[in-house]
């Protein structure tokens, strides 16, 4: 099931896609939430309910998916969490390349740095170094600490794909990313969250690609992850407990911009970049010079 969040009647909305079309489930029940994580809360991940309420349906409820104002496939997460440095590949593309890390590396973003599915990635005034990265995103539907093995991947509502885009100028002033994470509008999540079901387990085995104005930047499989997400939860949750619409960045393969040869390639105004992961969808954002 494709879920997904989207802009309508001066409100937030979510929306079951159906081929060419969004069944509008606030039209077939007026009580449905328009914020996904309200609905992971209220149902401790299951997604049954809107299965069956788009199901029942009237027609009515169609909207055609083209023209679509799309929002972010959860509207308020509680956490954005990144994984940095989870492919070898990119490591050693990066001044991280001698110091290959044994624990996994987290940060965080925040909402004002993202957009949605076709809404202008904004490069900042004071930087040109506007880079794209290719990540799959995991969707947390149950409150979780202190998972195992055996049962981590099991708080996962489903996979979305997003550019974790990044002003590197900014990124290196300090050893914390922060600043050059979180310069607003500067990253992408969507177009929609594919239910966990329609995945592999753990996200694992899927093709992922960049393409910067149709040329293919980055390609790689989520095999190749470093700390692989049930890893990834094992370890974020022997601290931190990760709550329902809770948004978890998996880290971003070979080829990005400032690493290209034989001079850096940064996003800039009048491009288009699509994030492509097999399976879940395609990723689109148009990019523009700030104001």
């Amino acid at each position: 099931m494709k879920i997904v969040g989207f802009e309508a009647n001066n409100g937030l909305r979510l929306g079951v896609v159906e081929g060419d079309a969004v069944i509008d489930l606030q039209a077939a029940d007026a009580a449905t939430p328009g914020d996904l994580g309200e609905v992971l809360r209220r149902g401790n991940g299951d997604l049954k309910p809107l299965a069956d309420l788009a199901k029942k349906a009237p027609a009515s409820a169609r909207r055609p998916l083209a023209g679509l104002k799309f929002g972010f496939p959860v509207a308020k997460p509680g956490k954005i969490v990144c994984l940095g440095l989870n492919y070898l590949d990119h490591v050693k593309e990066g001044p991280q390349r001698d110091n290959v890390p044994k624990f996994p590396s987290i940060f965080f973003r925040v909402q004002t740095s993202m957009v949605p599915h076709l809404q202008p990635i904004i490069r900042p005034r004071e930087s040109i170094q506007l880079d794209y990265e290719a990540e799959m995103v995991a969707i947390v539907g149950k409150r979780a600490k202190h998972l195992t093995m055996d049962n981590a991947v099991a708080c996962i509502a489903g996979y979305s794909c997003a550019n974790e885009g990044s002003v590197r100028e900014f990124q290196r002033h300090t050893t914390q990313w922060g600043m050059g994470k979180n310069f607003d509008k500067t990253g992408s999540i969507g177009p929609w969250m594919v239910s966990a079901d329609e995945v592999p387990k753990g996200g694992k085995g899927l093709k992922i690609e960049t393409k910067l104005n149709g040329k293919t930047m980055q390609s790689s499989n989520t095999d190749l992850f470093m700390f692989p997400v049930a890893e990834s939860l094992v370890y974020l949750t022997e601290g931190m407990t990760l709550e329902p619409g809770d948004v978890l960045f998996t880290g971003t393969p070979s080829g990005v911009g400032h690493a290209r040869k034989p001079e850096p390639v940064w996003m800039k105004s009048g491009d288009t970049c699509e994030i492509e992961i097999e399976g879940i969808g395609v990723l689109r954002n148009p990019s523009e010079d700030e104001k």
